[in-house]
């Protein structure tokens, strides 16, 4: 099944073959030397597809990559299967059709209807493991468990380092959809809260500029980015600053495996990076407000000059 975006017809009398593609018209760093002020338009083609079997190991790939070094705590193996049970909830972004390797994903699992699952059970004593070391992130630690009495919806939501974050309102507005045809189909997906697993880093400068005595480059200012104990948290997904304004909590925890070391030298870059956890808590109701300002944030606009997209979604062979 492929998701299609209903567009104006001056998009699809102007788009060529199949009407469910879209073409993102993004920027890319002109790779002539010169000014570094300079790009090159590039343009792809983006189609929304529901999770598929044949999906199973990019999902397994996208999420040892959200994971992190804590991915071999977990079967992800069994997460993926998850997921594909779900086979109308949540949304994948491929670039070369519908047998082509999942680019992106956005995904809701029920904490509570599968919590007698081992995977889920991994994974919620897992973040509450975390939360524990965490005063931010310590008022999960009462909200997760199966006899609280909320409806915890986990958000997982991960991409390739080059997609464009354009693509994920798209997709947390099909999430809300998709909801809330599932509930009107009385299934279990009536969630108080969502919980977002996402990641965040923080800059670590080369210690090979002491050794080579080399002068540093300062770190550009960047706007995507946060302040934990002092330090400069970066965004891997800049979606998340405009999920914190709506957010009940957010914070960071450390990996139990040791992130390898941060330095750059290896990578002749002025900066390496340390990855963290992020978690960010949402009321479901609050959800829907932070998905409206993602569409502002982040608009997602058809390469076609003028034309316009109409804010429905389908589904179709």
């Amino acid at each position: 099944m492929a998701k299609r975006k209903h567009v104006e017809d001056d998009l699809e009398d102007s788009a060529a073959g199949d009407d469910s593609e879209q073409e993102f018209s993004g920027l890319e760093e002109s790779s002539s030397e010169g000014s570094e002020d300079e790009y090159d338009e590039i343009r792809v083609e983006f189609e929304w597809f529901d999770p598929q079997k044949q999906d199973f190991e990019g999902f397994q790939m996208l999420l040892r990559q959200l994971l992190g070094t804590d991915a071999s705590f977990f079967h992800l193996g069994a997460i993926a299967d998850l997921i594909l049970e779900q086979k109308l909830l949540g949304s994948t972004v491929k670039t070369d059709g519908n047998e082509g390797d999942p680019h992106s994903l956005l995904t809701v699992l029920n904490l509570k209807q599968h919590s007698n699952r081992p995977v889920i059970k991994s994974l919620v004593d897992y973040i509450l493991d975390r939360a524990a070391t965490s005063p931010s992130l310590s008022p999960l630690i009462s909200l997760l468990p199966a006899n609280s009495g909320n409806e915890v919806g986990l958000i997982l939501s991960e991409r390739w380092v080059n997609i464009a974050t354009e693509v994920v309102p798209p997709m947390y507005e099909m999430l809300l959809e998709e909801i809330e045809w599932a509930v009107n189909d009385k299934e279990p997906y009536t969630f108080t809260h969502y919980l977002i697993w996402s990641k965040i880093y923080h800059a670590v400068p080369s210690t090979l500029d002491e050794t080579t005595n080399r002068p540093m480059k300062k770190m550009k200012p960047e706007s995507n980015k946060d302040v934990d104990d002092g330090q400069s948290m970066y965004y891997f997904h800049p979606e998340d600053e405009v999920l914190h304004r709506y957010a009940m909590l957010h914070g960071n925890f450390d990996y139990k495996t040791p992130v390898p070391e941060g330095d750059s030298r290896n990578a002749f870059q002025d900066f390496g990076v340390t990855p963290h956890g992020h978690l960010i808590l949402l009321n479901a109701a609050e959800l829907k407000s932070a998905v409206k300002a993602l569409k502002t944030e982040f608009p997602f606009l058809p390469a076609t000059s003028g034309a316009t997209m109409d804010e429905s979604w389908s589904t179709t062979p």
